[in-house]
Formats: structure tokens, C-alpha cells, sequence
């Protein structure tokens, strides 16, 4: 299959021979994102951006690494507007709340979710957050793009088939999409190499871990470390997705 604009961004992440591409291809997008929002293009002073960042904010993660990378203005600005939106959000929260009177029987019941109409509004600003809607769009035409070079792309399947895999939290997205994005008679082949490659890698994965532990046995000082020196990141993000060991992504002055 000819390398196309839009493939080359996955066919690059898996060239990389990363504990899982899709790790690469979201700190790249995540990073791009903190750029747009907040780098040197000033989009947070384009109306348009600021309308969204101001209804959707941003969830607590986003915040942090907003913060961590800098441009005190640019935050200034952002949550400026935001909280002029928000105040006005909970006074109309407030102005239609009516509490509901508890009964004998309500106190013994468990809550099943939550009932409070405040508490609801809240937990649905918590969850908002425009990077993280950006992100998701983005990540699923990702998604998209691995399966057509499945699909289409002998080379693209080989190199997946002998990478080392992918974090736990990406392949099951994988999954997921496997069944809606390949045929009955694709999903015989996909899954039976997929289980094998995850197998494989949780394995060496496994194996890195123990060994770095067995290097703390002073009868293993001189001992080679073998691949087990970064393992408690690699590790970490094979379970979870991402980079733990990663420093703060910070803007370029």
C-alpha cells in the first residue's frame, strides 16, 4: 500500500518499535493540542476557540499539563471567559433547584447514581473538557487509519505482527473497533495473532520487571542489567497507556 499524508503518522509510531504506537500517536495529538490551545499562535484569542474552551473547560489532567506548560497570559485569558460562563451556568443551576424531601424509606436505600440536580451539573462539568473532545476525535481516525493498512497494507501487518505490541488500555480500543471495522472471516486471523502478540509482549514485559527486582539481590550486582533498567516505565505503560516517566510538556519561547 503507497504511504498516504494520513498514514504516515501511525506508520512512523510503529517504526519507533514503542511499547505501543497508539502511546506515540497520543502524545504527539495530546502535545499538538497544548500547542493550539495555548502556543504561540495565540488561538485562545480567536472568538471562535474561546467559545468552545469556555462551554466545554477542560477536565483536571488538561489543567495541570495547561499549567505545566506554561504561557501564564494564555491560561489567564482562557479562564477568564471560562468562569464568566461558568458563574452563569450555576446561577441558572441554582435559580431552577428544588430540593426533594427525603422520605424513611429513601434514607435506608442505597443511592443508585447520583440524584442531586447540582450534583449531576457538576459531575457533567468534571467529565467536559476540550482537549480531551479534540483528542477522541482524532484517536478515532486513527483507529480508522491501523485497520485500512490491516486491511490493505502487507508491510503495515508484518511490522504489527512483530512489534511488541500495544499498552492494554489501547489494545482493548482495538478490540472494541475490531468488531465493527472487520469481516467474520478477518476477525478468524486478527485475533488469534493479536492474542499471540499480546501474549508474547505481556510476557517480556513480565520478565523485564522480575529481572529488575532480581537486580536488587547483591548476588546479582554484577549481573547484566539486560533490558530491565527503564522497566517500571515501560512497564507502568503497558498496563495504562502512557508515558510515566515523561517531564512536563512545556511551551517553546
Amino acid at each position: 500500500m503507497k504511504e498516504k499524508l494520513y498514514t504516515i503518522p501511525l506508520n512512523d509510531a510503529v517504526n519507533e518499535g514503542d511499547e505501543c504506537p497508539f502511546c506515540l500517536v497520543e502524545r504527539n495529538v495530546e502535545q499538538d493540542l497544548l500547542d493550539f490551545v495555548l502556543g504561540s499562535g495565540s488561538s485562545y484569542m480567536e472568538s471562535d476557540i474561546r467559545s468552545a474552551t469556555d462551554k466545554a473547560g477542560f477536565c483536571r489532567t488538561h489543567f495541570k499539563k495547561m499549567f505545566d506548560y506554561g504561557n501564564t497570559l494564555g491560561n489567564g485569558w482562557i479562564l477568564k471567559t471560562h468562569y464568566q460562563q461558568m458563574t452563569q451556568e450555576m446561577e441558572e443551576q441554582f435559580k431552577a433547584f428544588t430540593y426533594k424531601k427525603s422520605s424513611f424509606r429513601s434514607k435506608l436505600k442505597k443511592n443508585e447514581g447520583r440524584q442531586n440536580p447540582i450534583g449531576i451539573w457538576a459531575a457533567e462539568k468534571e467529565a467536559s473538557c476540550y482537549i480531551c473532545k479534540q483528542f477522541q476525535d482524532t484517536y478515532e481516525r486513527y483507529v480508522d487509519t491501523f485497520f485500512i493498512m490491516y486491511q490493505k497494507d502487507s508491510e503495515f501487518r508484518e511490522k504489527i505482527k512483530k512489534s511488541k505490541g500495544f499498552c492494554l488500555s489501547h489494545f482493548g480500543d482495538l478490540c472494541e473497533a475490531a468488531e465493527s471495522k472487520l469481516s467474520d472471516k478477518e476477525k478468524t486471523s486478527f485475533y488469534p495473532e493479536m492474542f499471540s502478540l499480546m501474549e508474547e509482549n505481556m510476557n517480556r514485559m513480565a520478565q523485564d520487571v522480575s529481572w529488575l527486582v532480581e537486580k536488587f539481590d547483591y548476588r546479582n550486582q554484577d549481573a547484566d542489567w539486560k533490558n530491565s533498567k527503564d522497566a517500571v516505565q515501560r512497564g507502568m505503560q503497558k498496563l495504562k497507556g502512557g508515558y510515566p516517566a515523561d517531564a512536563p510538556y512545556k511551551m517553546n519561547k
